[in-house]
């Protein structure tokens, strides 16, 4: 066979597809001036008035491109193919003059030749306004003295330009070698287009890169690609749903239909994308979306490198507003203008994902060396199962309208993939995404298929796999129309790490692992809770739908809870678990709130939060949701200070629950703390009662047993130290809290606690959990729970060293506390993307001896301090804090009196002190806060 017939054409020169190409850059004009020029002044005079007019042409084609693209804000493709045609016109005058002017041959020999290359996205004739400028330089041999110092004078225009350039410069024989060995190169050449130069060399190296490495190579190279798909996606984060995506790289974006390009091109020898229909590989509406999805992706990625004048790739917090306003997406009634646009993002993504899904399923019937992704663990199977066939392990259609004759199969087959742990072949995936639209109310309301949706749901085995499959083709969102609004939705914070639809999927993923006993190391509680449960549907169910009401403008817990009445008879739940489901729905935030924001010391905490959950089952079930949905936020959200607390206010509730009133009252409780203290001191009766004694009876009731040995053995060396009213601090790691312990034993004075947070802070540290207690004999005893920026304890020696020192030196004034705190960095240094309307909440009937404060603020450095400054000023005790932070929001909880041990009362001193923390909050950090 001749190699010329299995050679791509030429793909559609960027030039072809813009309007109005003179108004980018006039090629001939500029090339006329620029000849004026060399005329008048010679080459090397000329040069820095010739690289002035150079700029000039590429910041005017730049201003014009970004003006069609404000114009048309979705016309991505338009936009990427001007880029390209721009940096054309540029590189062909560039190459005219290095080897025209510069390095002129009046008579070149066969060696003297060059052909200028674009390759990548570039060679596709696809960029974004600052994408690098790809460029392969190709030379009939080794390149002599003469081929350096043009190619060299050609790259220093660039350069001098501001192209970031990914340039190579091989002989043919060259190329042929490096394409063999290098993947990425291969790959870059495959979408080689010529720019300028020597014609034959470039047609005569096309031919060899067909030929030598192209060539029966075809099942290696997909194999390679899906490999290297696979592993950019574990490294950008395997979801098509993260909410900063990566546009080019991430999962679902314009890499995605890259790979999809380059393997058609490679197997079938295509020109375009286009042609993937002429081949089989893709139907004319799939080819539609297709077009459709990369065209929004460029539209966006383009957008991004416009306004931030760089090549901005990610779509970031503060990048998503502004692209959203420039594609002008508006707000809606419970959506805001950005999580619109979000939403409609990762609508084109999920399109992505199905369009990969499609083609690799026409790969394989032809390809199926290195494509298949999944191999059946059971070799024996039946040829059909309920009407469906077996293709290689797989289950499939019989024909084109089975789902037609019945669409209830459209659940069906995904119920019987959970059930024999079968893959479902791709080509029955593109069927069901067809007839989706197939299940209408009354394919809803049918028993049998409600019966089928609950087991997949509620499956022993994976049905976070097969709910994800199902979501991929719209099945559960056109069978549960509630769940279709928020596929693909985003929340706009930093706290969320997926979208709605992901983040429910995520979660009964961990309920199933959590029920199989998989996660007992890290979930000892909720597995041991799980198999108590009498009805562990109810628990799955609620799950689903416990954010389905979101982006409707309401409160999603009362709006969900509706929802859930309405849907849960359908699913052929009884009366009983109907209620069940809505309440779980309703309260799902409960348990979190009452535990990161409450003292859980406080018998009034546990008292509201059981006057709520009323039953143990109910309490079991809330549990162990409570811990599946902050698990499946996102990575590093979840850490064991959440578990103890958690765990805490559990055990606490399910001993009231239990007990009622013959639980261990206040007395019993502290006269078993005092035991279980002597036993752990190996001191006399006198010395210990005279320990005891300094100790108020609140403290003997917040503080775990072991903070209590390890407090009473400071006081105790500080006294035999010679120390016993002067400074002493300790830090400790305290694995089993996922903390840093500091504690501090000094003279108290009124404001000691703002010092010691803004020491915290100044070391680097977040304080989680604090709780201030004073001495009978009038010693500050503080206990501070503390993490690192990621979350961590400080457990290295000199963290510990470092930490002490902070407060030491904040204690004693030897430093300007206001100026290192301003120095030290946000954790979160997008939160300003965000805007957060500071709040005070004040509430006297959360607790019978304190008044509780709860201050909700954008989280920024030394935020605790400057609260704990503001009380301080407003002569306001502080007995203990609490601090949850969501992301870009930090909500700070303290449990307060006046200084003579009374609750904040009076709607005047009220009022002046909500005014005093929302200033405190709102402004940053003062430095008189600190003198």
């Amino acid at each position: 066979m001749n190699i010329s017939t299995r050679i791509p054409k030429p793909a559609k020169a960027p030039e072809k597809r813009i309007v109005r190409q003179r108004d980018v850059i006039d090629r001939r004009k500029l090339s006329e001036e620029i000849e004026a020029l060399i005329a008048k002044d010679g080459i090397s005079k000329a040069r820095p008035k010739i690289l002035l007019l150079l700029q000039e042409a590429l910041a005017n084609g730049r201003a014009e491109i970004s003006r069609r693209l404000i114009e048309k804000p979705s016309a991505g493709h338009d936009a990427a193919a001007a880029q390209s045609f721009l940096i054309d016109q540029l590189v062909r005058i560039i190459h005219d003059l290095a080897v025209g002017h510069q390095y002129p041959v009046n008579n070149p020999s066969s060696s003297e030749r060059i052909a200028v290359l674009a390759v990548g996205g570039y060679g596709r004739g696809e960029m974004a306004p600052h994408s690098d400028v790809d460029i392969a330089f190709l030379t009939p041999y080794k390149r002599t003295g003469w081929t350096e110092q043009a190619i060299e004078a050609m790259l220093y225009w660039l350069w001098d330009l501001g192209l970031k350039v990914g340039q190579s410069s091989r002989s043919i024989d060259e190329m042929v070698r490096m394409a063999n060995e290098d993947l990425s190169i291969r790959t870059a050449l495959l979408e080689s287009r010529y720019i300028w130069g020597d014609t034959e060399l470039y047609e005569e190296a096309k031919v060899r890169f067909y030929s030598d490495v192209v060539a029966g190579t075809d099942r290696t190279f997909v194999s390679e690609k899906l490999a290297e798909r696979d592993a950019r996606h574990v490294r950008m984060g395997d979801s098509r749903y993260v909410v900063e995506p990566n546009v080019k790289e991430g999962k679902g974006g314009l890499r995605d239909l890259q790979t999809l390009y380059w393997i058609g091109k490679y197997i079938h020898r295509v020109a375009s994308a286009e042609e993937l229909v002429d081949v089989g590989l893709l139907t004319a509406d799939e080819f539609k979306r297709f077009r459709k999805a990369a065209n929004f992706l460029w539209a966006v990625r383009c957008h991004m490198h416009d306004m931030t004048g760089r090549a901005e790739d990610r779509l970031t917090f503060d990048l998503q507003p502004s692209v959203a306003e420039r594609m002008r997406f508006a707000d809606r009634p419970g959506k805001s203008a950005v999580e619109r646009f979000m939403q409609y993002y990762f609508l084109n993504a999920k399109v992505v994902g199905n369009l990969t899904g499609v083609f690799l399923a026409h790969l394989d019937e032809t390809h199926n060396a290195g494509v298949r992704r999944f191999i059946p663990n059971i070799t024996r199977r039946p040829k059909k199962l309920k009407g469906f066939t077996l293709d290689r392990g797989r289950l499939a259609l019989p024909s084109e309208d089975f789902f037609e004759e019945d669409p209830v199969r459209l659940i069906e087959i995904f119920q019987l993939a959970d059930i024999h742990g079968l893959e479902i072949h791709p080509l029955a995936m593109r069927s069901a995404r067809r007839d989706a639209k197939l299940i209408t109310n009354k394919v809803r309301r049918n028993k049998r298929a409600n019966a089928l949706f609950l087991d997949i749901l509620c499956s022993p085995r994976d049905p976070e796999l097969v709910l994800r499959w199902m979501n991929e083709a719209s099945i559960i969102g056109r069978f549960i129309p509630d769940f279709g609004r928020v596929v693909a939705q985003m929340q706009f914070d930093m706290y969320h790490h997926y979208t709605v639809d992901e983040h429910s999927i995520r979660a009964i993923g961990l309920l199933a692992r959590i029920g199989s006993g998989e996660l007992e190391e890290d979930h000892p509680n909720s597995t041991e809770t799980i198999n108590k449960l009498k009805n562990r549907r109810v628990l799955f169910v609620a799950t689903l739908l416990h954010d389905i009401a979101k982006g409707r403008g309401g409160d999603h817990s009362v709006l969900g809870a509706e929802v859930a009445m309405k849907l849960c008879p359908r699913l052929g739940l009884k009366p009983y678990e109907t209620e069940l489901v809505a309440w779980l729905v309703r309260h799902h935030l409960l348990m979190s709130a009452m535990a990161f924001k409450r003292d859980l010391s406080d018998f009034k905490t546990i008292q509201d939060f059981v006057s709520q959950v009323k039953s143990i089952e109910r309490l079991r079930l809330l549990t162990v949701l409570t811990v599946v949905d902050i698990r499946a936020v996102g990575p590093g959200v979840w850490n064991s200070w959440k578990r103890q607390l958690l765990t805490d206010l559990f055990e606490a509730a399910q001993e009231m629950l239990l007990l009622g009133h013959k639980q261990r009252g206040r007395k019993e409780r502290i006269a078993a703390k005092k035991g279980a203290l002597r036993e752990a001191l190996d001191i006399s009766d006198e010395r210990f009662e005279m320990l005891a004694d300094r100790l108020t009876d609140p403290y003997w009731i917040a503080e775990p047993d072991d903070v209590i040995a390890h407090n009473a053995q400071l006081m105790l060396s500080a006294g035999e130290a010679g120390n016993e009213h002067s400074l002493t601090i300790s830090t400790v790691a305290y694995p089993e809290r996922g903390a840093t312990l500091v504690t501090i034993f000094a003279s108290d004075h009124a404001g000691l606690f703002y010092r010691i947070a803004g020491g915290i802070h100044v070391a680097g540290g977040n304080i989680i959990d604090a709780r201030i207690h004073t001495t009978r004999d009038g010693m500050a005893l503080d206990n501070f729970l503390v993490q690192d920026q990621h979350g961590q304890p400080f457990a290295e020696e000199r963290q510990l060293e470092r930490l002490k020192k902070a407060v030491e030196d904040a204690l004693a004034n030897r430093s300007k506390l206001a100026t290192k705190l301003e120095a030290r960095p946000l954790a979160h240094s997008r939160a300003g993307a965000f805007t957060i309307v500071p709040n005070a909440m004040v509430d006297n009937d959360a607790s019978n001896r304190f008044t509780v404060l709860e201050v909700t603020a954008r989280d920024r450095p030394a935020l605790l301090n400057a609260l704990a400054h503001a009380l301080f000023e407003s002569k306001v005790t502080v007995h203990s804090a609490h601090i949850a932070t969501y992301g870009e929001r930090a909500v700070d909880t303290f449990y307060v009196t006046d200084l003579l041990g009374g609750k904040i009362e009076g709607k005047v001193r009220i009022s002046n002190l909500k005014k005093n923390l929302v200033n405190a909050a709102s402004q940053g950090y003062d430095e008189k806060t600190a003198a």
